[in-house]
């Protein structure tokens, strides 16, 4: 498989949509994380609904995602009002 066909497929597979927000930093890492938690959900409801998962597993594994998804957002203290300086 030549370079151009591997791009495409990485496109195909693993989509990215722009950023429109306030861009900083810890912007920008979230959304990413987002997307890609979004991706994720999308196979494994994909997987779960073609009953090739169980659907206690792919809840299990829906709430690992979210859960590394709050740690994200909680770490680069995304929504949070910034800290005034003493």
């Amino acid at each position: 498989m030549d370079e151009h066909n591997l791009d495409d497929k990485n496109k195909f597979l693993y989509p990215r949509s722009r950023y429109y927000g306030q861009v900083k930093p810890e912007n920008l890492v979230f959304n990413a994380n987002l997307q890609e938690f979004a991706q994720k959900v999308g196979y494994i409801t994909g997987l779960e609904t073609s009953g090739k998962l169980d659907p206690e597993d792919a809840y299990k594994q829906i709430k690992a995602l979210w859960q590394q998804l709050k740690r994200s957002k909680k770490g680069l203290f995304i929504g949070e009002e910034p800290r005034e300086k003493s």
